[in-house]
This record gives C-alpha cells, sequence and structure tokens, in this order.
C-alpha cells in the first residue's frame, strides 16, 4: 500500500512538472504546439549539392520567336547556295544556351565566297508591344560560275505584320522577289564537239505577292467554340519575255465541336491566268481556275481520331468539269505517343503554276502548255511515333493514279530549254507507288540528327519515262551544339538517276534541227551526292563569325540536263543582332 502511494506521488509530481513546463512554453510561443515529432536543431547552414537531384524537371530555355516570314527560294537553281548557316528563311535558330534577355528584333548579315559570291540579308522587327509586331526582311545573293553565262542572282525584299485582337489575329506578308540567270545549258551538236548555246541569253523572273489571313483565336475556357479562319493569297509572276501569271485564291476553313465530333468544311477559289502560253485556238492565254469544298466529320477520342468527307472540285476558265474525290482518314494509337497506325484516301486538283514550275527548274522555254493535274485516286498509310522529345519517327506508303503528270523535257529545237509536258489522260493514268519515311533524334541538348527518305515508281502512260525525276532521294541533316558559343551543322542529299531528251540529230553545220520526225534517246542523269557543312562562332551577344562549305566532294552534277551545278565553294563572313 506504502508502494502504491509512493509511485503515485512520484507520478504527480511528475505530471505536475510538466504541466507547468507546457504552460510556461505556451506563454513565450503559444502557436507552435510541442509534438513528439518536432525538433528544432541549431546549427551552421551548410549547402550540400545532393540538394540538386531534388529538381526533377528543368526549366525549358529555348529561346523561339512567335513569328517570323518563311522565304522559301525553292531550286533555282544551286539549292544548297542558301548558304546562310541556317538562315535560309531567316528564321533565328535555336539557342539553348541563350538566356532570354540576349533576344533581339533585328539581325543583319554579310558574307563573301568563290565563285563571285556576295551574300547580304537583315531582318527588323518592333515588337514592343505583346499583341502586335511589325517588321521587314531584305536578302541579296550573287554568284557567278566557270561556265559562260553560269550566272545566279537573287533578290528579296518584304514586310510582315501582325495584331493579337480578343476574338481574332491578323496576319499578313507583302514582298517582291527577283531571280535572275542565263540559259548556261551546253548539248552539243551531233559531232559530240559543237556546242548548240554559243551565246546563253539571260532569264529574269520577277514576283509580286501578299498574304493576308484572320484566324480565330482559342478559348481555353470554351472548348466548343466555333472556329474559324479566312486567307487571302495573290501574286503576279513573270519572265522576260512575254509569260506571266496573276493569281487571286480566297480560302476558308469552318469547323465546331457538336458533342463527340466536329464538324466542318474547308473551302478555297483560285482565279489564274497565265499568258504567254500555247492554246490550240492561238490566244495565248490559259485560264486554269479551280475551287475545292471538303465538307467533313471527324470523330475524335483519346486514342483515335475518323475523318469522313468528300472534295468537290470544280475547273473553270478554258476549260469546265465538275470532279468528286472521297476524303477519308483515320489515326488510331496502339501505344498512345509511341506508336500511330494511320491511313485514308482522297483525291483532288491541283493547280499548273508557271510559278511554281519556274522556281523548280527556272530554264523553261516560250509558249509552255498548262493544264491541271488530277489527283483521280489516292491511298496512304503507314505508321508514327515518337518517344518524349527526344525520337520520332514516320513512315508512309502512297499509291496514286495520275492524270496530266507535269513533266520537265527538254525541248526538239533548242535542248538548253524546257518543254512542260504531261502523261496520263482519263483512257490511262500514271501509277505512283511511294514510301516516304521520316526520323527526328535528339540525342542530347548538345546533338540534333535528322533525315528524309523517298522512294518512288512511276508507271508512265504514254511517255517513255518520268523525266528529272528521280527514283530514290535521301536527305539527312545533323546539328551540334559544341557550346554556347559554338555551332556546326551537316547536310547530305542524294539524288538518284534520272533520265532526260536528248535530241542528238542536231548538224553542227546548221545548228538547225531536221525536220520531223525527229529522234531522241534516253540520256541519263547521273545520280549524285551533295555534302555540306557550317560553323557559326558566337564571338559576342552581337557579334558572331559563320563559315560554309557547299558541294564538298566537288562534283558539277546535274538535276536538269545540260546544266551542271558549280563544283566546292566556300562562303564565310559576319552576322550582327542588335
Amino acid at each position: 500500500m506504502k508502494l502504491h502511494k509512493t509511485v503515485f506521488r512520484n507520478y504527480a509530481v511528475v505530471a505536475l512538472l510538466l504541466g507547468l513546463g507546457g504552460e510556461a512554453y505556451a506563454q513565450t510561443e503559444p502557436e507552435k504546439p510541442v509534438t513528439i515529432d518536432s525538433f528544432d536543431v541549431v546549427r551552421d547552414y551548410k549547402p550540400l549539392l545532393a540538394d540538386a537531384v531534388k529538381i526533377r524537371r528543368s526549366p525549358d530555355m529555348t529561346n523561339k520567336r512567335s513569328y517570323m516570314p518563311k522565304l522559301s527560294y525553292g531550286s533555282i537553281p544551286d539549292k544548297k547556295l542558301d548558304i546562310n548557316t541556317g538562315l535560309k528563311e531567316l528564321d533565328v535558330q535555336e539557342t539553348p544556351f541563350s538566356a532570354p534577355k540576349d533576344q533581339t528584333d533585328n539581325y543583319v548579315k554579310f558574307g563573301i565566297g568563290n565563285f563571285n559570291t556576295i551574300l547580304g540579308e537583315g531582318y527588323f522587327s518592333y515588337d514592343a508591344y505583346e499583341d502586335m509586331r511589325v517588321g521587314g526582311f531584305v536578302k541579296h545573293l550573287g554568284q557567278k560560275g566557270s561556265l559562260d553565262g553560269q550566272k545566279f542572282s537573287r533578290q528579296e525584299v518584304g514586310v510582315f505584320g501582325r495584331r493579337i485582337l480578343p476574338q481574332f489575329t491578323v496576319d499578313g506578308v507583302v514582298g517582291y522577289n527577283r531571280y535572275a540567270t542565263n540559259f548556261y545549258g551546253i548539248p552539243m551538236a551531233d559531232d559530240g564537239i559543237t556546242s548548240l548555246n554559243r551565246t546563253p541569253e539571260k532569264q529574269t523572273f520577277n514576283d509580286i505577292y501578299f498574304t493576308g489571313e484572320l484566324t480565330s483565336n482559342y478559348d481555353p475556357n470554351n472548348e466548343d467554340a466555333f472556329n474559324y479562319s479566312a486567307k487571302l493569297d495573290a501574286y503576279t509572276f513573270s519572265d522576260k519575255y512575254n509569260a506571266k501569271e496573276t493569281s487571286v485564291a480566297v480560302s476558308a476553313y469552318l469547323n465546331k465541336r457538336v458533342r463527340a465530333f466536329n464538324i466542318g468544311a474547308n473551302l478555297s477559289v483560285d482565279v489564274n491566268t497565265v499568258d504567254g502560253t500555247y492554246t490550240p485556238a492561238g490566244t495565248g492565254q490559259t485560264k486554269n481556275s479551280l475551287a475545292t469544298l471538303n465538307p467533313y466529320i471527324r470523330f475524335k477520342g483519346d486514342n483515335y481520331a475518323i475523318t469522313l468527307g468528300a472534295n468537290l472540285v470544280p475547273e473553270f476558265g478554258d476549260s469546265t468539269s465538275f470532279n468528286i474525290f472521297p476524303a477519308a482518314e483515320v489515326d488510331f494509337a496502339l501505344a498512345p505517343e509511341y506508336f500511330h497506325i494511320f491511313g485514308g484516301v482522297n483525291g483532288g486538283v491541283k493547280k499548273a503554276s508557271y510559278r511554281e514550275f519556274a522556281r523548280q527548274n527556272p530554264f523553261l522555254g516560250e509558249n509552255l502548255v498548262i493544264r491541271n493535274m488530277v489527283e483521280r485516286l489516292h491511298f496512304f498509310g503507314g505508321i508514327k511515333g515518337n518517344a518524349g522529345a527526344t525520337f520520332g519517327y514516320k513512315v508512309k506508303a502512297t499509291y496514286r493514279q495520275l492524270e496530266n503528270m507535269p513533266l520537265f523535257a527538254n525541248n526538239a529545237s533548242t535542248p538548253f530549254r524546257f518543254d512542260m509536258v504531261y502523261d496520263g489522260d482519263g483512257d490511262k493514268s500514271v501509277k505512283h507507288f511511294g514510301i516516304e519515311g521520316e526520323l527526328n533524334i535528339r540525342l542530347s541538348e548538345l546533338i540534333n540528327l535528322g533525315g528524309r527518305l523517298n522512294i518512288d515508281q512511276y508507271t508512265t502512260a504514254q511517255e517513255e519515262e518520268a523525266w528529272h525525276t528521280p527514283k530514290l532521294r535521301l536527305a539527312g541533316n545533323a546539328r551540334f551544339n559544341i557550346s554556347e558559343k559554338l555551332y556546326i551543322d551537316a547536310e547530305v542529299l542524294f539524288h538518284g538517276l534520272s533520265y532526260g531528251k536528248d535530241w542528238d540529230d542536231i548538224p553542227a553545220s546548221t545548228g538547225f534541227p531536221t525536220p520531223a520526225p525527229r529522234t531522241f534517246k534516253k540520256a541519263e542523269v547521273p545520280a549524285f551526292v551533295d555534302l555540306s557543312a557550317g560553323a557559326e562562332y558566337k564571338a559576342t551577344k552581337q557579334l558572331g563569325v559563320f563559315v560554309r562549305a557547299n558541294n564538298m566532294f566537288n562534283t558539277e552534277y546535274q538535276t536538269y540536263l545540260y546544266y551542271p551545278r558549280l563544283g566546292f565553294n566556300v562562303l564565310g563572313g559576319l552576322n550582327f543582332s542588335f
């Protein structure tokens, strides 16, 4: 009994002391209750490097411009001579090591090289306001090869603007492009020695264009909102002689989400006229306008998208027709983001444009024939996917039936000029089977690789070959960000064997072709590999030094018969941003 009293007395004393201590503590720090897992440790702070592993996601420091004009030079000629170290479209390259404060609105560049190469370009922008940007661009590139008349000169100038309003965004570009060259091709007479082009003539193309677009803004609070856009494209394109193309195209896009599906339409009207062409009536003018209406309904889920519709294409002008084509496509994710299968069937009419033909081949002759190409049937399917942001791929197979497929063929009287010939008609169409593959790999922040493969097999209808169309094309590129100041990039291009028309019965004594019927033989345009590489060093935040080497194998290859490209050439210079 005494033991119990003693123990009880001891417990009571301890409880009383603890209560007094807790009350005293509560009076000094009433907002911090004492718990069994609370500790106050007082010591010097020592930062530990291991704490850095707690940051599981690094911020994206990539600098990107929201808007840049797209300056496409096509392949007129020597595509590899857009030697701007990644600036052939005046897009500021990704600079992952630069902080946002290094961004600038203005850029100028100047370079010189062999073959009398002179390069100068500038990009200027004012974007002090978040909802508005205006600016302009200018460019000059001139070169002169070793052959008689092997000269190239290209100039571009334009202004652009963008305004973001509460409901929609308006942007537009107006510009002028000029390209000048000579018919420097060197076909030989029947003796194999005498040139049939002793005094190369000049050729100049002038292109004045305007593009404007109005697009509805995305509303994150209303996914069922009505989406729309309207676009106006207009240009006038002419050469030194009597060829001139005038085009005005208006297009629109409408889409409305209704529960689990989208319903909408794409529509366009393209009014096109080409002067200086061959016509049966002898008017010298071709009107090949067309309109397109593409209504559709799209079912879209988390792992699939199905689109059903039709393409209605009336042609009007010198000839009229009304075409109806199917338009269906499916995309199904077997493993979302990693593996998709897709496929579809469609058809359509592609406008024959003198502007596009001249951009591909500037050595066109006079009085060309202009016809729209009809894609009567087009099946496609393949797989695509990616693994995060470091690996992406796509493989696609295509089968098409084509009518009036345009081809470049050497003229019988002046082989150094090219005519437009068309293969396939309503009775027998051209069959095209193609395989296309793309691959993009980002090994690290320092290394980016990409590649593209095209395999094309054409079964012609009337022509002996698909002239100047290679069956195999392969392109690859690599970019290495060695440091925050040094960048290196490389490109390789492979074109397979193609064929041209070689009219070999022109005597050297007269230089004029023999009377009909004319004969020709298939001339091989050999396969070639073009390797180019460049480097850019950022000496300061504003000043950079660049160098570019093209056609490093020094092969004067041909894309079109009789027209060799420039050999090994180097360009170097300075760029300055401010």
